[in-house]
């Protein structure tokens, strides 16, 4: 088996690893170690919780030489703020016992704060893709010596929405660079990204997209509606003492807030809540409240969902199954890390049933389904419970022939059809909405 010694690394950054009690790199840090030594690009996918943060800090840490420099050499994109704080405090870390200068930027608090202490120099620079375009822009933060370009969970970026951010930050950096992408799943996105602003990257691939970690328990409970699935968390957390320390996740910010009300009702003082509404001090205190295990579980979204190193959590509760079959899998996985074992809990309604199985065909295993307690079944369906119901039957509803104004409306369309349903494909890049246009010039010319 190998240990962090065959890496041969600097005695300061071995010293540091040793007192944080890490001795046997992952999977993802043995194969990442000598194409990032290498300094060719690299693409790699793995799932979450399988050591990505110090598969490129090592790497990069090995080769570190002071430089007499105040502008960043390396810079780190991640979506989240709290994985800018994780990130951040991992190469402080690291770096105990080396002169390198690290600084997280995010958005939500003062940036003028931030400009202070950029300009005091900085080394690694951590940041979520927002605040660092924001800092360019303003000419507070300057790329001439970025030598390294690491983006972490680029998939759930894209999600987020940060692909134009991302993009600037891209043009702005200078082209002779080495370029470290860590994503969990890959898109068609993510392939366009490379083709664009990597040169020939090296893929590291740890495990098929999908693929679920085999040290977790997966069960679940066939549930009528939201409110009866408060009635089983409940109960559950009442009959079952091991659910010490539980991420229950929800889809919606409003219906989180209402289930951490419910909670609070029969646990007072246990529960967390964490969405995207909640400052980002109210945020980083109830994750270290969490991590200290001052409360036994926290409420939240999904922006919970990807990177966060947070230990021991022994459940992970799905009181709504995601929309996204991927997503279920990078919930699951805050738990069985390092080698533990877990617990994922899914609360399944009849209408979310479809996406489960897609889940399932995506993981190749399926939930194991467990009878319901003894619980009180509710009758009252919630209003996001009726408007899915709703949006169901309009797009099940037949066409109906209509009048001379439907006709009409259907010519119409007819002149900008770009040749049907099935030739149509999302226009991602601006690239593409010129060949739209040019299709469109092209057949107006015909006519």
């Amino acid at each position: 088996m190998s240990t962090f010694l065959d890496f041969d690394l600097p005695k300061s950054l071995q010293k540091a690893l040793d007192e944080m009690g890490f001795s046997t790199p992952t999977p993802i840090q043995i194969k990442s170690m000598p194409v990032i030594l290498s300094g060719r690009d690299m693409m790699g996918i793995a799932q979450t919780g399988t050591g990505k943060t110090f598969a490129y800090l090592l790497p990069i840490l090995k080769q570190w030489k002071f430089q007499n420099t105040h502008t960043p050499r390396v810079l780190i994109l991640v979506p989240t703020r709290e994985l800018v704080v994780q990130v951040a405090e991992e190469v402080v870390k690291l770096t105990k016992y080396m002169s390198v200068r690290t600084l997280g930027v995010y958005g939500g608090v003062n940036i003028n704060t931030q400009k202070t202490a950029v300009y005091q120099g900085v080394d690694i620079l951590v940041g979520t893709p927002g605040r660092v375009m924001d800092l360019a822009l303003d000419n507070v933060i300057r790329f001439d010596e970025i030598q390294k370009l690491i983006i972490d969970e680029f998939d759930e970026m894209l999600n987020l929405g940060f692909r134009f951010q991302v993009t600037s930050v891209l043009t702005m950096l200078k082209t002779k660079r080495q370029n470290i992408l860590f994503s969990a799943t890959m898109t068609d996105e993510v392939d366009d990204m490379l083709d664009e602003y990597f040169d020939f990257p090296i893929e590291v691939s740890l495990a098929p997209s999908g693929t679920p970690l085999e040290q977790i328990s997966q069960l679940g409970y066939k549930v009528p509606n939201f409110l009866t699935k408060i009635n089983l968390l409940k109960e559950l957390l009442h009959t079952d003492e091991s659910m010490s320390r539980l991420l229950i996740f929800i889809n919606n910010k409003k219906t989180a807030d209402l289930v951490a009300a419910s909670l609070e009702e029969d646990f007072p003082d246990q529960f967390g809540l964490i969405h995207s509404n909640k400052s980002q001090n109210y945020r980083l205190n109830t994750m270290a409240s969490f991590q200290a295990g001052e409360i036994r579980g926290i409420v939240t979204t999904d922006v919970m969902a990807r990177g966060l190193d947070i230990s021991d959590i022994t459940h992970v509760v799905n009181m709504e199954f995601p929309e996204v079959p991927e997503q279920y899998v990078h919930r699951i996985g805050r738990t069985g890390r390092a080698d533990k074992t877990g617990t994922a809990l899914s609360f399944v309604s009849p209408r979310e049933e479809e996406i489960q199985i897609e889940a399932e065909i995506l993981m190749e295993k399926e939930i194991q389904f467990l009878a319901l307690p003894n619980i009180e079944i509710e009758e009252k369906i919630l209003e996001f419970e009726k408007e899915k119901r709703k949006m169901k039957v309009l797009l099940k509803r037949p066409k109906k022939e209509g009048g001379e104004a439907f006709h009409d409306k259907k010519d119409k369309n007819k002149k900008v059809n770009l040749g049907g349903p099935g030739k149509r494909t999302p226009r991602k890049t601006e690239s593409r909405n010129r060949g739209v246009e040019k299709k469109r010039d092209a057949k107006r010319k015909k006519k």
